[in-house]
């Protein structure tokens, strides 16, 4: 059995919810990421940052993203995986929830991230398209 640990990227680098959005727009720029996992101060995850998120719900909406922090727009609990866990049940957890990227945790700690890049390298073409398709038909996608 392939398990998400074994087709994830590691080292995933944190947003501090301290972070304003330029400071972590300027990290993904650096890292060459569009999303960044949010961790507190316990170094828990609180939520995923994208470069999305960044245009949409702050810029477009006549935000600064000087001032507002990464806090602001987390939403809700993060979707996430097992280290552990199935590939099978990263696909069925990314496709329920529309995510092109899952946080991998073990125990409570941030391991890694799970993208479709990821799922491309590892995976059937079959299960690509199939995640691809789920994926891009979300609600929050359109």
């Amino acid at each position: 059995m392939t398990t998400a640990r074994e087709i994830m990227s590691g080292g995933a680098e944190c947003a501090s919810v301290q972070d304003t959005l330029t400071a972590a727009a300027k990290k993904m720029r650096d890292l060459g990421v569009g999303a960044l996992p949010i961790c507190g101060d316990d170094e828990k995850l609180q939520g995923m940052i994208t470069d999305r998120d960044i245009v949409v719900r702050c810029i477009a909406e006549g935000g600064d993203p000087n001032s507002t922090k990464v806090s602001e727009l987390a939403e809700g609990k993060p979707v996430t995986i097992g280290a552990d866990d199935s590939v099978e049940e990263t696909l069925r957890t990314m496709t329920e929830h529309g995510v092109r990227r899952l946080p991998v945790i073990d125990g409570h700690k941030l391991v890694g991230i799970v993208s479709q890049a990821d799922v491309a390298r590892h995976l059937p073409d079959e299960s690509i398209g199939q995640l691809v398709e789920s994926i891009s038909s979300a609600s929050d996608n359109n």
